[in-house]
């Protein structure tokens, strides 16, 4: 980016031409096995020697193709970020969106529903499609439209999950008022004419 070019948003100014990110080499994580880019989730997969170099379980150490799969790792990394870049960011913000809608409606399917949880990911989503009004590109009112089905399925959830609450605690009350008081049914604690 040229430095005339830089734009202060917000009262923050750019002072550098490239942002930067700390990438750490010292470990790696065996969980990620993906990357997310903007044409859908993207296999990681590290370059493997099979001359069986050393690093793998009893080893010593990390050995040489522990350092290629290092290497090509964050060769594959930086490829995804370019692709990143390279996409528009409207986009870009619009398949978080749709992650958080999927999020969100895992957990009100769940037997019972995490409501708790599924707020959160209705939230979240709300602060970006709300906040970014009219910045979303042709993905806002398909997001609008997720937003609103997504709060109305919540509301519908939440008055269900009360009402049968409620419906349940009406019973066992119920139940223990229709046996009636012990003094035979009556209502009565003793006699109401005062004889």
């Amino acid at each position: 980016m040229d430095p005339a070019h830089a734009v202060a948003v917000a009262g923050w100014e750019s002072h550098t031409t490239r942002l930067r990110f700390l990438i750490c080499r010292c470990f790696r994580l065996p969980v990620v096995s993906s990357l997310w880019t903007p044409d859908g989730e993207q296999p990681i997969r590290p370059a493997r020697s099979d001359t069986g170099g050393g690093g793998g379980p009893g080893s010593a150490g990390p050995g040489p193709s522990d350092v290629l799969d290092d290497e090509a790792m964050i060769e594959q990394v930086e490829e995804m970020r370019r692709q990143l870049a390279e996409s528009p960011v409207e986009v870009v913000i619009a398949n978080h969106c749709y992650g958080l809608f999927e999020l969100s409606a895992v957990y009100l399917s769940q037997l019972p529903p995490l409501l708790a949880q599924a707020r959160v990911a209705i939230d979240a989503m709300a602060a970006l499609v709300d906040g970014l009004e009219g910045r979303l590109g042709e993905a806002e009112p398909q997001l609008r439209d997720g937003l609103s089905q997504l709060r109305l399925a919540y509301v519908q959830i939440d008055g269900a999950q009360r009402a049968g609450a409620a419906a349940t605690e009406g019973a066992a009350n119920g139940t223990s008022e229709a046996s009636g008081p012990a003094d035979g049914g009556t209502g009565d604690s003793g006699d109401s004419t005062g004889a």
